[in-house]
């Protein structure tokens, strides 16, 4: 397919004078194209919904998530992928992202890793893909060839493959079990696929693992309670959780933290039911560490 040919690709006749505006109209001309993303991704939210079901199942019978992508569309794969362990105390190799060009283009452009479709396919074949993995390929064009080969390779292991574009009929769809089209129409700077493209890209990203964590019991009501407590910020947040949850005093908090490891969902049950550790950890093991069904069995037995 003709790049000129691309949505992508194309002059957005609201910016066609973009060389002669004012700062302030050239602000203003982004933004009102940006106000356009929401909207383009309320478009999908169904077919969001059923990748978001497939990686829930998928991470909970032990298989993981690879993000594949090339330039900025790897680096949101990135981006996203590496506040999983921290946010969700999840382990590193759950959910990945496979970067064109290697984990040195994140930070320096390799911007002719994209051309090479066989090279998608090795770096995925490295990870030993089987059936019970999920691989989302990112790619705003829908035609670069290196999301493709590992899309084309993740098939042929069995695994369940999504793609996300921003381009309708996309070249990446025809691999996708779940093919994800945002379509946010031309940017204000021709093909420049980092702005308009990029930012539906990455809330689709954040919903995807965002709603697929919670669905693994990661959130109680709205608050992070798998949170990983490695600095001061984090172990502060931690007794902020416990506090907004049970209404205990920032000691009361501070003191089930360290009885707990700093684990969060223990600290909660010990303090709202007035268990000890090991009675709080074991409902958490039965419930399989949702908080709410960990609080029904010891109330209920």
């Amino acid at each position: 397919m003709e790049l000129s040919k691309l949505l992508t690709e194309r002059r957005n006749p609201n910016s066609m004078n973009l060389d002669e505006m004012t700062t302030e109209t050239i602000l203003r001309t982004i933004n009102e194209e940006d106000k356009k993303v929401a909207f383009a991704v309320e478009e999908i939210l169904d077919s969001i919904a059923v990748a978001v079901e497939h990686i829930y199942k998928a991470l909970s019978a032990g298989g993981r998530l690879f993000y594949v992508g090339a330039g900025t569309s790897g680096r949101l794969g990135v981006m996203d992928t590496s506040e999983c362990p921290p946010t969700f105390m999840v382990p590193g190799e759950m959910v990945q992202t496979i970067m064109a060009g290697g984990e040195g283009a994140f930070f320096h452009a390799a911007e002719g890793a994209e051309d090479d479709e066989k090279q998608g396919r090795i770096d995925l074949e490295v990870h030993a893909i089987t059936a019970d993995d999920v691989v989302l390929g990112i790619t705003a064009s829908g035609r670069t060839p290196y999301p493709i080969g590992a899309l084309k390779y993740a098939r042929e292991a069995g695994a369940y493959t999504v793609s996300l574009s921003s381009n309708p009929q996309s070249e990446i769809s025809k691999y996708a079990d779940c093919p994800l089209e945002v379509i946010v129409g031309p940017e204000v700077l021709t093909g420049s696929t980092r702005m308009k493209a990029a930012t539906s890209h990455k809330l689709v990203l954040n919903m995807i693992s965002t709603s697929v964590m919670v669905k693994l019991g990661k959130v109680y009501e709205n608050l992070m309670v798998d949170v990983h407590a490695s600095n001061y910020k984090l172990r502060e947040r931690a007794k902020r959780t416990v506090m907004e949850v049970t209404d205990c005093t920032y000691e009361d908090a501070e003191n089930a933290l360290l009885a707990s490891e700093y684990r969060v969902k223990p600290a909660i049950i010990m303090i709202k039911l007035g268990v000890s550790y090991e009675q709080a950890k074991r409902a958490i093991d039965q419930s399989n560490g949702y908080v709410r069904e960990a609080i029904r069995l010891l109330t209920t037995n």
